[in-house]
């Protein structure tokens, strides 16, 4: 079976023709929303018809999504394809590579799990579950040095207050 990476999740109807805003969760969006390309959700199959940027926001229309109605159908469905069919740079990671790794400071103590991965505009970000909640850390190498999906974590370097409610004071 081949591996199936999340490449984008559908927003709201653009236009009346059928078009849907989509936050991509890819920085190979002009790849990954070619035309022609397919992209799967739960229940069915999409075939990109075209893609724009409207406003700094991606724009994709799907054959057969013609009209505000059916296209308001996709809001909030995660759009997959097969992961095999891009190259990654040594240190670029699928989601699904980061998802359960163990999250551990440079001296090896556990500091929680990585349970998601989000893709905002500025940067990326690993969601950390740890003892104090769900932690945003920005996935950048200042504060994540090492990754090791072999080995099943992931080195966070926290700065005061990344990853606890505790005080800054305790750093003494």
């Amino acid at each position: 079976m081949v591996e199936q990476v999340i490449v984008g999740t559908v927003g709201r109807p653009q236009g009346v023709r059928g078009e849907v805003t989509v936050r991509p969760r890819t920085d190979a969006v002009a790849q990954r929303f070619a035309a022609g390309a397919t992209l799967r959700t739960a229940d069915r199959d999409l075939k990109v018809a075209g893609h724009t940027l409207t406003q700094g926001r991606l724009v994709v229309a799907f054959a057969g999504v013609t009209d505000r109605d059916s296209a308001e159908a996709l809001r909030g469905l995660d759009l997959w394809a097969d992961a095999g069919t891009l190259q990654l740079d040594p240190d670029e990671f699928h989601d699904t590579d980061l998802i359960g790794l163990v999250a551990v400071d440079p001296d090896g103590n556990r500091l929680g799990e990585v349970i998601r991965v989000e893709h905002p505009p500025a940067q990326d970000l690993l969601v950390v579950r740890t003892p104090s909640g769900d932690r945003l850390v920005p996935f950048v190498s200042a504060l994540v040095p090492e990754v090791d999906p072999a080995a099943g974590r992931v080195v966070i370097d926290p700065i005061p207050g990344l990853l606890s409610d505790g005080d800054a004071d305790d750093e003494d």
